[in-house]
């Protein structure tokens, strides 16, 4: 109630991308300080409990709610939100080079819709920089999956060269990877998705994965590839097809949408990727397909619109392994993560359940 009563109102009369700056500063200086992160996991942590911990990618999560990308671009609050009730996160998008993004404004709330609207680019401080703050935090609470992408003056024919620089500076210091492919915010990037230029990609990708864990003598670090909503059914069954024949680990489902349906803020018009409740359907769609295709063969990460438990849930029996959130946590703050908690056990027991896992594709048996 603190958040929604007393933070929330402030924010929301800031400008969204200062808000934003005052969020990951605040996370930030919290998890330096001594007690820090005590005092947030205090009044914002989760206790884990059996029936929601999950093992996956070699990994032990200990929620299935994670935080997905775009909130720290540049890893700079990771305890922080370690200490909030997520069981992961996603830090990025980064690229090789630092870049600043697209002009600004380009971050826009909807709360009519409870959406938001973002054309950021992948403002970011770069690899390199991100390797130097992740090298600092020895002890990680949760997984940290690095999400990679290509710089903006990249031509899409040699991006597959800034994925693997991002893989090379970057292996030492992520648990998995997400493949950035997805975003609606850099020009062509999403034509990465489409036919030989995502075998290509995928294939150098894993080559470049493989070369790593080889190098450092590292049990394989798992990669996964986030997919955006606004494809055909065709073009998804390609390209689902594709990313499981190249050893991709698993598939985030879905990145920002470049869909306005039923939208009634006034800023809906804005260029961007929409996220937030508006999406939650498409992406639990676009779930549903990929563990249909795959058999449940291929893990799948529910992200896109998750503002409550039944949400949640919905995305997990559609056949997801875990879930994020992004625009619920600005609108919700982070008790959001408690609720979550709550609400999943209670439909768990509802349905008979013992595990999480059980739940995970019951629409398709």
């Amino acid at each position: 109630m603190l958040y929604r009563t007393v933070a929330k109102p402030i924010f929301f009369k800031m400008d969204p991308e200062k808000a934003h700056h005052v969020v990951i500063d605040g996370l930030k200086q919290a998890g330096s300080v001594p007690g820090g992160t005590m005092a947030l996991r205090g009044m914002y942590g989760v206790a884990e409990t059996p029936d929601l911990a999950v093992d996956l990618f070699g990994l032990h999560f200990k929620s299935p709610i994670g935080l997905a990308a775009g909130l720290d671009k540049n890893a700079e609050a990771v305890p922080g939100f370690s200490a909030i009730g997520f069981g992961f996160m996603e830090v990025g998008t980064v690229t090789p080079l630092p870049q600043p993004g697209n002009e600004q404004p380009r971050l826009f709330r909807l709360p009519s819709d409870e959406a938001l609207i973002n054309r950021m680019g992948f403002n970011n401080l770069g690899a390199k920089d991100m390797a130097a703050r992740l090298s600092l935090q020895r002890r990680r609470e949760i997984p940290v999956a690095i999400n990679i992408g290509k710089n903006k003056v990249t031509p899409n024919e040699e991006a597959y060269t800034d994925y693997e620089k991002c893989i090379r500076m970057l292996y030492p210091h992520a648990d998995f990877f997400v493949v950035n492919i997805s975003s609606p915010n850099t020009p062509d990037l999403r034509n990465l998705q489409h036919g030989s230029e995502l075998k290509s990609l995928l294939n150098a990708v894993m080559a470049e994965m493989r070369a790593q864990g080889a190098k450092q003598g590292n049990s394989k670090k798992h990669v996964l590839v986030k997919i955006a909503p606004d494809v055909s059914d065709a073009e998804l069954e390609f390209m689902v097809d594709v990313i499981a024949a190249s050893g991709i680990s698993g598939i985030i489902a879905t990145n920002t949408t470049i869909s306005r349906e039923n939208l009634s803020h006034a800023r809906a018009g804005e260029t961007g990727g929409l996220s937030g409740r508006p999406l939650r359907g498409r992406s639990t769609e676009v779930i549903r397909s990929i563990y249909r295709q795959t058999g449940g063969k291929l893990p799948i990460i529910g992200s896109g619109g998750v503002f409550s438990a039944r949400d949640a849930y919905e995305k997990i029996t559609a056949g997801a392994s875990l879930v994020e959130i992004y625009t619920a946590l600005i609108y919700e703050g982070p008790e959001v993560n408690r609720k979550l908690h709550r609400g999943l056990r209670q439909l768990l027991r509802q349905d008979g359940f013992n595990h999480i896992s059980q739940a995970v594709g019951k629409d398709h048996k």
